[in-house]
């Protein structure tokens, strides 16, 4: 998934022209396009660490604990991010709304 051009989403919102509320569109879509990426990248380097943590901890119950608390954490965002993803698709399948679908009514 690449970064779509802002005329991609609206033909309406010229780069010469002066921006318009239009213009967030594609402004908001590549955001939400990089921040997703991002954010399973850093659940991964923070289990990565946890583990790290939590294998040279040498049975200190304070180093030992602050791993887990770590680890623990990563996966409780996981676990959230997943679930907002699947109550957003309900809400689609329900009510025919695509939430993440981003648009500035003209």
């Amino acid at each position: 998934m690449g970064s779509k051009d802002w005329i991609t989403y609206n033909p309406d919102c010229k780069v010469a022209d002066a921006a318009t509320l239009q213009c967030l569109e594609g402004i908001f879509g590549n955001i939400l396009q990089s921040i997703i990426p991002l954010a399973g990248l850093a659940a991964f380097v923070l289990l990565l660490m946890g583990g790290f943590k939590y294998l040279s901890s040498a049975g200190d119950p304070k180093k030992v604990q602050e791993a887990t608390g770590m680890i623990t954490g990563t996966i409780i965002g996981i676990a959230v991010a997943v679930g907002v993803w699947f109550i957003f698709q309900l809400i689609e399948a329900i009510t025919g709304i695509n939430v993440l679908q981003f648009t500035v009514p003209s």
